[in-house]
């Protein structure tokens, strides 16, 4: 038995391991259309989904209360509903990175383990995705 798997059993994070990320195409379609609107402020949503035969799938976006500006955004993850199945997060940056950021990293390590980030011009080619750690992610959209 790998150690990854083993480790997976001993923590109780097995059932969260994949080996592909499929995201439904109508999440993408709606995290342009949300970070077009949201221009020039940041928005942020968490992702919604869950690991069936070894794929994560995201198919939809959870919003909570969120304080947002041009220099970032704040989500109140203590009013997350219990029953939602958030494996990650999703952000826009208003300018042409999306790379994280410190702020980023420290997120993403605490909530989930898929993060993307959209930047201008706010199309498919401008998303990017992350692991927990801050690692770029590979993803399909389906």
């Amino acid at each position: 038995m790998k150690l990854n798997n083993l480790l997976g059993k001993l923590l109780g994070t097995s059932k969260y391991q994949f080996e592909e990320v499929h995201v439904e195409s109508e999440v993408i379609d709606e995290i342009m259309n949300i970070a077009k609107e949201a221009y020039p402020n940041e928005f942020m949503a968490l992702l919604e989904g869950k690991v069936e035969e070894k794929i994560l799938k995201i198919t939809g976006l959870v919003f909570l209360p969120v304080e947002t500006s041009q220099e970032g955004a704040v989500m109140q993850v203590f009013m997350q509903p219990l029953s939602t199945n958030s494996v990650g997060s999703v952000h826009s940056h208003p300018g042409p990175s999306a790379s994280p950021s410190d702020a980023d990293l420290n997120f993403f390590a605490s909530k989930g383990f898929f993060h993307m980030i959209i930047a201008e011009p706010y199309d498919r080619e401008s998303i990017r995705a992350y692991d927990s750690f801050g690692n770029r992610a590979d993803y399909r959209i389906i």
